[in-house]
């Protein structure tokens, strides 16, 4: 199911908005009434791992506040508030462990458990030891990867005292399920988006003003361009063998062209739709092309994602003990930059094995995952050399000659990584990669039989260039929205109805067109 469903959008999302509004009173037993039907819609009884991991989160926070509140009735037993605090504290862990292990159990055996077994079936083939694991395969749950991390950001959250656990199911419950996100993110954290999604305040003339303008920018990036040019990338990845170099690499820009368009898109569609029912949903792109080196990208590119495996991967690790020692004495070998970097490479490592194989349980994913991590790891260890190069030779690194070289060095490395994310099977993401460099010609490819015409071309190109101008804007500090509301409602509606019918009538959709639902839904 797609968010981009002309009847969901414009027919029952209002209809939805609209039985909100006229409910006095209750109005977030209905929006958890809605959550709870839109994913039955799409996941059928697969429901029931939703509910679960709800009901799981939600009632390991009471239990970790219970032994919270027998910390007093246990002082007047014991006296010795160190000995207290230490049992009350591995209690709380242990529920912790307990829940984390639940939801990852639910995580690994829909989602990586044929990826893990098939894998040890071949491992026993090449010893040989004759034996087979047999796995049935088995249908995920839709969002499972989104909603388990989302569960998991307010349990780690009630441990670390960082919010208090809720008394109220609905609460929580409205927190993970709410129904714009569930399927893409963004992921929040609890005290980001439960009270107002608790609260339900109803929809204002300015919220329902600037929830549908930001839907409808996403409806532009998505219809018209991303949905274009995934045509293209189709045919090409799924018959590389048939293009040429040059075709290959049109295929490949094209996919990042498409990822970014559909995701910052439908994240556009989502953040707007919360706006109707008050809810402010985090960001989750911040103009990333703009971005001077890799470690940058990323934290402009699905800013969500990255922040949950920086506070809930990343620091842990880098602050536990036998990381912290490694820091000390590496400090005292290799000096104050070098040294902290070796533990931070470590916990990086762990990151970005995680980061490839949350994205899906395969070997482009996980080759994904290691390519970033090689980049980052070579960039810490790297930019001290490169800022004394820079120096001897009096290159000014924020001079606009040296930034544009930095984003031409970033976006083909992007496009490097993308390609080995949206291949097909590792052989032939290398098969392709080869292919740009050995037969790469231009007088043999004729890109108007590549899925796409002239008409076409000429749409992306100015659709292409007025988003760059809007992030150009956004990236030297211009509000466009508010830009935009600013102006007499009759000059600001004139605009969204010309936008509206630019979407209608440049669009990608009718004959020769397949929807394509938001890329994302499948990690």
């Amino acid at each position: 199911m797609s968010y981009f469903n002309s009847l969901y959008l414009f027919l029952i999302l209002p209809i939805i908005v609209i039985i909100y509004n006229l409910i006095p009173k209750g109005r977030r037993y209905y929006l958890l009434f809605v959550n709870l039907v839109f994913y039955f819609i799409i996941g059928n009884k697969l429901i029931i791992y939703l509910l679960l991991t709800i009901l799981s989160v939600f009632l390991c926070g009471k239990l970790m506040n219970k032994y919270d509140n027998e910390k007093e009735t246990l002082l007047k037993k014991e006296n010795d508030r160190t000995l207290v605090n230490g049992k009350i504290k591995k209690k709380r862990k242990l529920v912790l462990l307990l829940c984390v292990l639940l939801n990852v159990g639910f995580l690994f055996t829909f989602k990586y458990l044929n990826f893990f077994s098939s894998n040890i079936n071949l491992l026993f083939e090449l010893l040989p030891i004759n034996c087979v694991i047999n796995v049935p395969q088995i249908l995920a749950p839709i969002g499972i990867s989104f909603y388990t991390l989302t569960a998991f950001s307010y349990i780690i959250d009630v441990y670390n005292n960082k919010i208090e656990a809720s008394n109220s199911f609905v609460k929580v419950a409205l927190f993970i399920s709410f129904f714009t996100q569930i399927i893409e993110g963004p992921f929040t954290r609890f005290s980001e988006t439960a009270d107002d999604l608790y609260n339900a305040k109803k929809t204002t003339y300015d919220m329902f003003c600037s929830g549908y303008e930001r839907i409808l920018y996403g409806l532009f990036k998505k219809i018209v361009v991303a949905d274009r040019v995934n045509i293209l990338v189709e045919l090409i990845f799924n018959n590389y063998t048939t293009y040429t170099g040059a075709g290959v690499l049109l295929g490949v820009i094209g996919y990042v062209i498409v990822l970014y368009m559909d995701f910052s898109g439908t994240m556009d569609v989502v953040c707007g739709t919360g706006e109707l029912f008050g809810v402010k949903m985090p960001e989750n792109f911040r103009q990333p092309f703009f971005s001077k080196n890799v470690s940058e990208f990323w934290t402009r590119w699905h800013i969500s994602l990255g922040s949950w495996f920086r506070d809930y991967i990343y620091y842990p690790l880098s602050l536990s003990k036998p990381l912290k020692k490694l820091t000390v004495k590496s400090r005292k070998v290799l000096g104050n930059h070098y040294g902290p970097l070796i533990s931070g490479t470590i916990a990086l490592f762990v990151v970005w094995f995680l980061n490839g194989l949350w994205h899906g349980a395969g070997y482009t994913f996980l080759f994904f995952g290691m390519y970033h991590f090689v980049l980052i790891a070579t960039g810490n260890f790297m930019n001290p050399i490169i800022i004394k190069i820079c120096n001897y030779l009096h290159i000014n690194r924020k001079n606009i000659f040296y930034r544009v070289f930095q984003s031409i060095k970033l976006t083909c490395l992007v496009i490097i990584g993308e390609l080995f994310f949206r291949a097909n099977t590792l052989k032939d993401a290398f098969a392709m990669f080869s292919r740009i460099f050995t037969k790469f010609n231009l007088t043999n490819t004729n890109f108007l039989e590549i899925g796409l015409d002239v008409y076409d071309y000429v749409i992306l190109l100015l659709s292409i260039l007025f988003l760059f101008v809007i992030g150009l804007m956004k990236e030297k500090g211009i509000n466009v929205r508010e830009k935009l509301n600013s102006k007499k409602t009759w000059i600001k509606w004139t605009i969204l109805y010309l936008f509206i019918l630019i979407i209608i009538i440049f669009g990608a959709y009718g004959p020769g067109y397949v929807p394509v639902d938001p890329i994302y839904a499948d990690f």
